[in-house]
């Protein structure tokens, strides 16, 4: 089930809109330094598409969708060098559904508070769904992968492509795109997709139960792509890459229920005028609000959006920047991140030059004033320029006020990088 999903990504932006790119100008506002070039079929991996998290000693680890020792993707570690410069180390090189293991890791990772590492790779598996896995690290500096789940195998979801969560008793919650009990009626036969619970049993091993099969009648959500947050009160958010209202896409809200089960409410469609796509996962502000990004929209084409609570339960979504597809940036595939002044940093996939197919991307900020939120472009990366091209990533911060990244492609040797923006 698995394919090229950045080509895949890539076409249906194409759809999205038409792009006519204007070459900037404008010097960087920022300064970006590539820490570490992936290559092709290289044991270090190639092409990551998620962003990097980071330690509390400053170590950066990711996932790359190729690239290892079966070239079917890695997990790997970032360590900065007493001299200068960044190391890296292979942690996991992904073995392929014939060894019973994943292919193609899609999403970010997530610590636990023993040093643990989770994710999902999309593909593999002994059925084929894609798998949910642990790194476990130990004293002689390897570490060890443990499959949690198996997807793929009935009626339990397909392709997961994010990253998962933890709450507070050590349960884990993800998305599957395909899979579940419903019909999308697209010919595939795949199921629309689920939300899943990973809970951890005595003994080490893990079940699977899903929370919610999505649909492709009553205006339901379908497809979901992005990672879920979670409140205070335990309700789970997200969103989903089409159906809704106006099949364009939806933002949705589960709620655990006393006695058993979950219900889930599309808490907004997206019209096309306010956004179409959202591919990213949601994340909140101290108030409450929800924050996403929409790869498309028929005004001005991309956006990223707010979504606030109002008595009664319903939302108020609002745009607080529509992506002008040329110098700006078009095509934000991931989410935004916050600073401690209430700034916004993303990244899009396009935009920012004309010298790539599609743009190769930028790096954004957008800062609150008097209700507005003004653009800034942090980064715009230039193709052939060795700095990256396609970034998809969520952004990772640290004290400091540094960016960290992931892009696809560009670098080197043409196969993506990992990248610093310092302001």
């Amino acid at each position: 089930m698995t394919n090229n999903k950045f080509s895949t990504r890539v076409n249906a932006a194409l759809v999205i809109v038409t792009v006519v790119f204007a070459m900037a100008s404008a010097k960087a506002a920022s300064t970006e330094h590539v820490l570490y070039n992936f290559k092709y079929k290289s044991t270090k991996g190639a092409n990551p598409n998620a962003g990097v998290i980071r330690d509390a000693a400053g170590n950066l680890y990711g996932t790359t969708m190729l690239g290892g020792a079966f070239n079917f993707g890695t997990v790997f570690e970032l360590s900065s060098k007493a001299g200068g410069g960044w190391t890296e180390k292979v942690l996991h090189s992904f073995k392929g559904q014939q060894k019973d293991d994943g292919t193609d890791p899609w999403g970010s990772l997530i610590f636990d508070s023993a040093g643990n590492l989770y994710g999902t790779a999309s593909g593999g598996g002994p059925c084929g769904g894609g798998i949910a896995f642990e790194l476990v690290p130990h004293k002689n500096g390897n570490w060890t992968e443990k499959i949690l789940h198996n997807f793929g195998c009935g009626s339990d979801g397909a392709e997961p492509l994010v990253a998962l969560i933890f709450d507070t008793a050590g349960n884990l919650y993800g998305t599957t795109y395909y899979g579940g009990t419903s019909s999308c009626n697209d010919g595939n036969g795949a199921g629309c997709g689920v939300v899943f619970e990973l809970t951890p049993q005595t003994g080490g091993s893990w079940t699977e139960t899903v929370l919610y099969n999505f649909s492709a009648s009553g205006g339901d959500g379908t497809y979901p792509e992005a990672s879920l947050v979670l409140d205070a009160a335990g309700n789970l958010y997200g969103t989903t890459t089409s159906g809704g209202a106006f099949n364009l896409g939806t933002a949705f809200e589960l709620t655990p229920q006393s006695r058993a089960g979950w219900t889930e409410r599309t808490i907004h469609s997206f019209d096309g005028n306010d956004g179409s796509y959202p591919y990213s996962n949601l994340i909140f502000d101290a108030s409450g609000n929800l924050y996403g990004t929409t790869a498309g929209g028929t005004l001005n084409g991309s956006t990223v959006f707010k979504l606030t609570p109002n008595a009664g339960g319903s939302w108020t979504q609002k745009v607080l920047h529509y992506f002008n597809t040329s110098a700006d940036g078009v095509y934000p595939l991931a989410s935004v991140i916050f600073d401690k002044a209430g700034n916004l940093y993303g990244t899009t996939l396009g935009g920012g030059s004309d010298t790539c197919y599609l743009g190769c991307g930028v790096v954004y900020e957008l800062t609150p004033k008097a209700g507005t939120w003004p653009e800034k472009v942090l980064h715009r990366f230039i193709k052939n320029g060795k700095d990256g091209e396609n970034p998809s990533c969520t952004l990772a911060s640290d004290g400091a006020g540094n960016l960290y990244g992931t892009t696809q492609n560009g670098g080197a040797y043409v196969e993506g990088t990992v990248f610093e923006i310092k302001p």
